[in-house]
């Protein structure tokens, strides 16, 4: 027996609001036929096949004529017909709208709305608190694609977001970087990954390589939270286990309870500081390595945040410079390896204005210090980022090439094992970035970092360097989105989505 879900034909929308209506209707209508016939073979139900599709979004143009925009987004190439498959409504309702009100706003066509042809993996179609592996014997998860859809690899690659997808002649052209199913995968990654949900997952996102920043996250969250100003506008404050502490006077919300502390923490421990317009900060300890940190950024990039910037620990290059002094990346050399695949190393990563000149002015806030006084604290350089902890014990002498020298021509001051692999992965998903890292060492000048040293360098650097990185994503805030997705990301063959 073959249990299909009804199929939803296509309609046109003129109003972006009665669209995404729709396509909360044809999502729910389709998870529901899947958790339906799931429970059904749960139960032991006989032969037979459930299944059900993606909503999918469809614009048509016959004009490369648009309304004129100073968003990097929201608008197609040219003339054509464009499509992409949505899932999530209830995560992503408001993203797109927006998406939808600038397509309807920029080129004054419908939106077509109807069931796609790509078909729900039946792991993504259940809640969020349930796993198949809780419901069903051995024998019966062996048969499962049998009965239902599975997750297909070949369905959620990312050459869009490459820029590598060709379309076949009378093929559409994508209208997100993204496909439901790729966007699914990483909402299930982040779970696993983080210990969090997806809908705790803020705007403004800080990446750290030491649990030090963490700890001091943590207690800042937690005064946050119990103060009696509420000015801040931070409504709750999430850790690992989905464990929510609601500010002073805010009472608790639906699913707090369900919360709990893990036996032990995942790989990439995530933080939360909510806000209602999920404008937030979220902040990830990636921990070491340029794996990690391509890892966790193809899967946040799905969330489609608005900016995120690395603050950690890095090797200072220059006699000049001090431990504890900051580095303000200006460029990056790439010795991580692993985009090379996706984003050739010969592609530029370049400074985003808006954000080098949020971290400068935190710097300057915070630190309260200008002129002199701050260039002599926070230097602007190249930042090396290599796959190779132990790069300096590599033989150099007589050699024709070593890492030493290529980092003094390519003129580095410092080196890390993830802010060029972050900074990469922004350019490459289209997420504003930015870096600002803080000397704990000097190898190159015999200054090693040493258990003492390093003790009371983490005591002394961190409350500030931490505050510098909040108030940055905040100036960015509060200067608007609509500036801080800079065209330096988008390609000239570019999709409408941001």
């Amino acid at each position: 027996m073959d249990r299909r879900s009804p199929h939803f034909a296509p309609q046109a929308f003129a109003a972006p609001e009665a669209a995404l209506a729709r396509v909360r209707e044809i999502y729910d209508a389709s998870v529901g036929h899947l958790r339906v016939g799931l429970q059904r073979y749960v139960d032991g139900a006989g032969p037979g096949r459930t299944s059900a599709c993606y909503p999918l979004l469809r614009v048509r143009t016959d004009t490369v004529a648009r309304a004129d925009s100073r968003l990097s987004y929201g608008f197609v190439a040219g003339p054509g017909v464009f499509e992409t498959t949505l899932t999530r409504p209830d995560l992503f309702g408001d993203y797109y709208l927006e998406q939808f009100r600038l397509l309807v706003k920029n080129h004054g066509v419908a939106l077509e709305v109807g069931s796609g042809a790509q078909p729900i993996p039946v792991h993504f179609a259940l809640p969020e608190h349930e796993y198949l592996e809780g419901q069903l014997a051995p024998e019966r998860r062996r048969l499962l694609r049998d009965h239902f859809d599975l997750p297909d690899l070949g369905a959620m690659d990312d050459g869009i977001a490459n820029g590598t997808f060709d379309p076949a002649p009378g093929e559409p052209h994508p209208l997100a970087l993204f496909t439901a199913p790729r966007v699914d995968y990483s909402l299930q990654r982040l779970r696993h990954y983080t210990g969090t949900r997806p809908a705790f997952f803020q705007n403004f996102v800080l990446f750290t390589n030491y649990q030090f920043y963490i700890d001091e996250f943590i207690r800042l969250g937690h005064e946050l939270m119990a103060g009696t100003a509420a000015d801040h506008g931070y409504e709750a404050f999430v850790e690992p286990g989905n464990v929510v502490t609601r500010a002073a006077g805010r009472p608790p919300e639906a699913g707090d309870a369900e919360g709990s502390p893990p036996p032990r923490l995942p790989q990439m421990p995530a933080y939360h500081l909510v806000r209602g317009d999920r404008a937030g900060i979220t902040m990830v300890n990636i921990g070491v390595g340029p794996a990690n940190a391509k890892t966790i950024t193809d899967h946040i990039a799905v969330l489609r945040p608005h900016a995120w910037i690395m603050l950690g620990h890095c090797a200072g290059l220059r006699n000049s410079q001090q431990l504890g002094d900051y580095v303000l990346a200006h460029g990056y050399v790439r010795e991580d390896h692993v985009l090379d695949e996706e984003l050739p190393p010969w592609v530029p990563i370049p400074p985003l204005a808006e954000v080098q000149l949020a971290l400068e002015a935190a710097v300057a806030e915070v630190t309260q210090l200008s002129g002199y006084e701050l260039k002599r604290l926070m230097r602007t350089g190249t930042v090396a980022s290599t796959d190779n902890r132990n790069w300096e014990l590599l033989p150099s002498h007589g050699m024709a090439s070593s890492p030493e020298r290529r980092f003094s021509q390519s003129r580095a001051i410092a080196l890390d094992m993830e802010s060029a692999t972050i900074a990469a992965n922004g350019f490459r998903f289209r997420v504003p970035y930015g870096t600002l890292l803080c000397v704990s060492d000097k190898p190159l000048h015999g200054e090693i970092k040493l258990p003492g040293m390093a003790d009371r360098f983490y005591r002394e650097r961190v409350d500030q360097h931490l505050r510098i990185g909040i108030h940055a994503l905040e100036l960015l805030r509060a200067q608007g989105v609509d500036r801080l997705h800079s065209r330096k990301l988008r390609s000239f063959a570019e999709v409408a989505f941001q």
